[in-house]
Formats: C-alpha cells, sequence, structure tokens
C-alpha cells in the first residue's frame, strides 16, 4: 500500500509541476506564481484522491452523502499539508534566485505534505 501511494505521489508532483509551468508558460503577470500554484494543486490534488481511494485504499461508497464525507474529510486533512508544499514552493522562490528553484521547493513541500496526508489519510479519511 505505501508503495502504491509513494508512486502514486510522484505521479501527482509530476503533474503538478507540469501544470504549474504550462501555467507559468501561458500567462506571465501580476500574481503568476500563486496562480500556477493553484492550477497545479487543484490538478494534482483530484488526480491523488481518485488514485489514493481506488488504488491505495480501495475504497468504495455506495451513496453521494458518504462520497462527499470522503472527500471532505480528504480535503481537509489536505489544507494543512498544501499549506506546507505551497509555503515551500515559495520559499525557494523567493530566496535562490534560478527559474527552477520554485520547482524544487515544490518537489519537497509535496514530498513532507504527501508524507504527513498519508498518515492523515490512512488513520482518518480511509480507515
Amino acid at each position: 500500500m505505501l508503495l502504491k501511494y509513494i508512486i502514486f505521489a510522484i505521479i501527482s508532483t509530476f503533474f503538478n509541476i507540469l501544470i504549474q509551468a504550462l501555467s507559468l508558460f501561458l500567462y506571465k503577470g501580476v500574481f503568476d506564481l500563486q496562480i500556477a500554484i493553484l492550477c497545479g494543486t487543484g490538478f494534482g490534488f483530484l488526480l491523488k484522491y481518485f488514485l489514493d481511494k481506488k488504488y491505495v485504499f480501495y475504497h468504495t461508497t455506495d451513496d453521494i452523502k458518504k462520497e462527499g464525507k470522503t472527500f471532505g474529510l480528504y480535503t481537509l486533512m489536505g489544507v494543512f499539508t498544501t499549506l506546507i508544499f505551497w509555503f515551500t514552493e515559495m520559499l525557494f522562490n523567493f530566496l535562490i534566485d534560478y527559474s527552477w528553484s520554485k520547482y524544487l521547493g515544490a518537489i519537497i513541500g509535496l514530498g513532507i505534505g504527501y508524507f504527513i496526508k498519508y498518515q492523515l489519510d490512512k488513520k482518518y479519511v480511509f480507515y
């Protein structure tokens, strides 16, 4: 189970960074990094939820209300870990003056966040 989670975390991280890079390529302006981070986060979050639910925790729900509760708990657990990721990415972007530094910060922040999120999801979301 943990190995699948790690593989899916790597896949989600890849797509998060890809969507960010695409966003930054398409839009350069006010709050471009923040917009890119939000786009990457949204896509990566939905992808990771689907993969975790179906292939890591093998979680099924039989009605929309239970699905909503599961998704809500997953989202709640992701708020704190997402803040770790965002802070780390923006810190690297601020402290290291290279175009790739934000992505390094994103990878580190996502890695830390996913490690914590796995523990939370296993205990509180997909138990």
